[in-house]
């Protein structure tokens, strides 16, 4: 079936005389014939609707563009090269129904436009139904925040694993960004330990609360890991990192350069035995009493050293942040600590320190029975 002979003399008479509410017209009624009868049409008879809506839309902007994109858009068989005309339209309001629902779009096709548009086309294809591996690739390439969010919570969308990847850099310090992935059940389980190690409370948290069974269970066993790992590793510094500290900061002593500024830098390139061993010099206590309280869950425990030590805030801050010591403190946490630091003096805080260190000494001087 071919359009009406009728309609294509009406089409040859719009263009020639050019009248914006011709054309329009035009394409109207020969977009109704095509839209109706759709599935009945072969390759060669869609291939003259090509045709004819190509040379329409050549002459026609704006809204009725917008109209034509909303009709062809969930039609499986729509005109090809209309389609993809439509596709990379500038204006979204026609590109959009066509980038979030035509079949009719090649791969190729989606990621040329991902890698050609503005960010509004790419935020049309990452609403899809389904986004594969090598489209959401070049999204997340170019992509700004708001893709990779619609991205994330499209559970339509697959990824690489370097489009994972990508997912999992980008959730560090964007809590939305790491629940939404969080929450997805695809994500492999080396990234998806890597986002939840990187977590804050408040994070975790949520993903526990919003998540099904299944995946509420998948996080719970990887947060005993991860906590399991973490005493592990951060419980105590071996004995040849702790003499390799302790032998840097006497070293360093000597020369006058174990200081606040010594100490806020090793804490930010979380050289863990670095910071201990340079505390432990600054408030005079052995490292062993500082490891321990480190590894407190009770907040007066952290503040304690830095106040003797007469550090500033700033330097606590990081020193708190540092992940070998206490990663992933939620930032309630942090202000109820900055507020308690304040409050405390340096005179009270050598006092309870003092009193830990006689504690552990005694307790290292009872015998066993």
């Amino acid at each position: 079936m071919k359009p009406h002979h009728s309609q294509i003399a009406d089409l040859e008479a719009a263009i020639e005389d050019g009248s914006d509410d011709k054309l329009v017209d035009a394409l109207r009624r020969i977009t109704d014939l095509f839209v109706v009868s759709a599935a009945k049409f072969d390759a060669q008879q869609i291939g003259v609707f090509d045709d004819v809506l190509g040379q329409l839309i050549n002459r026609i902007r704006g809204k009725a563009l917008a109209e034509l994109s909303l009709r062809l858009g969930p039609i499986g068989n729509a005109p090809i090269e209309v389609v993809r005309r439509l596709a990379r339209d500038d204006d979204i309001t026609v590109a959009q129904p066509i980038l979030t629902q035509s079949l009719c779009l090649s791969e190729s096709d989606l990621i040329d436009i991902a890698n050609t548009k503005d960010q509004a086309h790419l935020l049309a294809i990452a609403d899809r139904n389904q986004v594969g591996p090598n489209v959401t690739d070049a999204l997340l390439r170019r992509g700004r925040n708001n893709v990779t969010h619609r991205l994330a919570e499209n559970s339509g969308a697959s990824f690489s694993e370097n489009g994972f990847g990508a997912l999992v850099k980008q959730s560090h310090g964007d809590e939305d960004l790491a629940e939404k992935v969080g929450l997805r059940l695809d994500v492999p389980l080396p990234l998806f330990r890597e986002l939840l190690q990187r977590a804050t409370e408040t994070v975790r948290s949520q993903l526990v609360a919003l998540a099904d069974p299944e995946s509420r269970h998948r996080i719970q066993r990887v947060l005993t890991a991860i906590c399991k790992d973490t005493e592990h590793e951060a419980r105590l510094v071996n004995e040849r990192d702790r003499a390799e500290a302790q032998a840097r900061m006497l070293a360093l002593k000597k020369r006058g350069q174990v200081n606040e500024a010594a100490l806020f830098k090793f804490a930010k390139a979380d050289r863990y035995a670095d910071v201990v061993a340079a505390l432990s010099l600054l408030c005079g206590v052995p490292m062993q009493l500082l490891e321990n309280l480190f590894q407190s869950q009770h907040r007066e425990a952290w503040l304690i050293p830095c106040k003797v030590a007469g550090l500033a805030w700033q330097t606590v801050d990081v020193i708190l942040n540092c992940r070998s010591i206490k990663w992933g403190i939620s930032d309630q946490t942090l202000d109820a600590a900055r507020a308690e630091y304040f409050k405390l003096s340096q005179e009270n805080a050598e006092r309870v320190l003092r009193f830990w260190q006689d504690r552990q000494s005694t307790a290292k001087d009872t015998p066993r029975r």
